[in-house]
């Protein structure tokens, strides 16, 4: 067995930082860039003299104001090709012209598809607008709400919502103005824009904040950072160190452990599977499917507790990958696969600094390994593979088989574990651990019947329906109505959930287990 760690106590600080790690993934920028700008901002936050509360909403949107920009990744991939080289370009256009910023998108939007689909697309863009709006919202709304879950004082997600405002009232989603927006949002608006500049110079970051003054960003904010720019950009790699910058914050190390720190890693595992619908409730169904095999099993409880865990992080990764490739239907090239399998590699190493979920970083790094060497990222063997890797491999193949993916419809959990078997016998899968999963999930449902809300049985399965991404045309012809009364069902699902967004209605359906196949008891 892996050396349990299960009771040991986490910084809530560290568990956002691994996650700002996966921000960065999802932006299309070099790993730490959430954590230079929010150097960037604190350094700004003291020069201002801001008081403990701002610092602490300082640092906590600094890392957290984008954690859910990959919320509506399969739209922007349907509409600009990589969803993540669209996001690595937006700050760019801070610096374009109007012209240039217009045909950017034009080139985006014709970059991909087949003929039809890019004119569709071009025609598209004058709704672009209205596109981004209710994207920025979305983000904004969710990470806003994350921020409560995980015990986040509320200026911190109030701070989180104002992010997308702008200095000119021109911004999302309230069109606060000037002082409206607190100074934490304000400090970190230029931070970001700056941290990116300032790797071509400081000349580079004076510039973009320059030309963006009392429009998008505060006039003070502005003069302060163009004043003290090559303090402030200075030394950023040291700054942005793990150990370095957690240890800058002593009064921000508020421990987690136990079933607090199980709810932060379900809301991590919940916000990871917004990437893609083809995933919503993905991590949470391989966890509780690894944690029931394992009891099952006779483990001891801080060992169920490891590989449950590791289940809920296992995919940290993906939100590297883009969806352009997740989505795909067809077959990917060789260099998208690659894209692919790293994404366990990008799991390890993002939670590589919290030494306390040490042993289920380990067995979720190791979830594709197979015991023959022919899985990945390390082509690890049988020798190598503890029970608690090969237990959570078991558990996740299992479940990606009943789920759909873009290549197929999800299978029968008798074609499922036929599968495994085969792979078992093929000296690929462990064959204890198959008999655990599969035992595990014979005495599981497929889907709780549960109704929250006061939703319908029928809503409920429109509600897992949107969850997977299927638009209202697409229901209703799946269920043989007409889109109409899908339309009206899908209204009143969102009234009843309190949600106006496909993203929060998903995270809705996946909290309440109405999407992925295993739920916890």
């Amino acid at each position: 067995m892996v050396a349990a760690r299960a009771g040991a106590g986490v910084r809530l600080t560290e568990l956002v930082t691994a996650l700002s790690y996966a921000t960065d993934l999802g932006l299309g920028q070099p790993l730490a860039h959430c954590v230079r700008r929010t150097a960037v901002a604190m350094r700004m936050a003291d020069l201002m003299g801001a008081n403990a509360a701002d610092r602490e909403a300082t640092f906590y949107v600094g890392l957290m104001a984008n954690v859910y920009c990959h919320a509506d990744a399969a739209e922007q991939a349907s509409w600009f090709g990589d969803d993540i080289e669209f996001k690595s370009g937006a700050l760019a256009v801070m610096d374009m012209s109007t012209p240039q910023v217009i045909a950017t998108l034009l080139r985006l939007a014709a970059s991909h598809g087949s003929g039809l689909h890019r004119v569709r697309n071009v025609a598209a863009l004058s709704g672009m607008r209205k596109r981004v709006t209710d994207f920025l919202t979305t983000h904004t709304t969710l990470a806003s709400r994350f921020a409560t879950q995980i015990g986040l004082h509320p200026t911190v997600a109030n701070a989180i919502q104002q992010f997308y405002e702008q200095w000119d009232g021109k911004g999302l989603p309230e069109r606060l103005r000037g002082e409206q927006i607190g100074l934490p949002a304000r400090l970190v608006q230029l931070a970001g824009p700056v941290e990116v500049f300032g790797r071509r110079g400081v000349d580079a970051a004076r510039r973009v904040a320059r030309r963006h003054r009392g429009t998008q960003f505060a006039p003070d904010v502005v003069d302060l950072f163009c004043d003290h720019a090559p303090e402030l950009l200075d030394g950023l790699d040291a700054a942005a160190d793990w150990d370095t910058f957690l240890d800058g914050q002593p009064i921000l190390s508020r421990m987690v452990n136990g079933d607090t720190l199980d709810r932060i890693l379900e809301a991590m595992a919940d916000l990871v599977d917004m990437k893609s619908p083809f995933f919503a409730g993905h991590s949470r169904g391989v966890a509780n499917l690894a944690a029931a095999a394992a009891t099952l099993s006779g483990w001891p409880v801080d060992e169920v507790a490891v590989v449950r865990r590791a289940g809920l992080l296992h995919d940290l990764g993906r939100l590297g990958v883009s969806n352009s490739i997740l989505d795909r239907p067809g077959r990917l090239s060789a260099a998208e696969r690659e894209r692919v399998r790293l994404h366990p590699y990008l799991t390890d190493r993002m939670l590589a600094g919290i030494d306390a979920l040490g042993s289920s970083r380990t067995v979720a790094g190791r979830h594709h390994e197979r015991l023959d060497g022919s899985g990945y990222p390390h082509g690890l063997t049988a020798a190598t593979l503890t029970p608690a890797d090969r237990l959570l491999a078991v558990a996740d193949a299992y479940h990606a088989m009943t789920e759909p993916r873009p290549h197929r419809d999800p299978l029968e959990p008798q074609r499922a574990a036929a599968l495994i078997r085969e792979e078992s016998a093929a000296g690929r899968l462990d064959a204890d651990a198959a008999d655990a999963v599969l035992k595990a999930a014979g005495h599981r449902s497929s889907v709780r019947r549960a109704r929250p809300a006061g939703l319908t049985e029928r809503e409920v399965q429109i509600l897992a329906l949107v969850a997977r991404g299927l638009s209202n045309r697409e229901i209703a012809a799946r269920l043989v109505v007409t889109p109409k009364t899908v339309s009206n069902h899908v209204e009143h699902i969102y009234a009843k959930a309190g949600v106006s967004s496909r993203a929060a209605a998903t995270l809705f359906a996946t909290r309440h287990g109405l999407v992925g196949a295993y739920e916890a008891d």
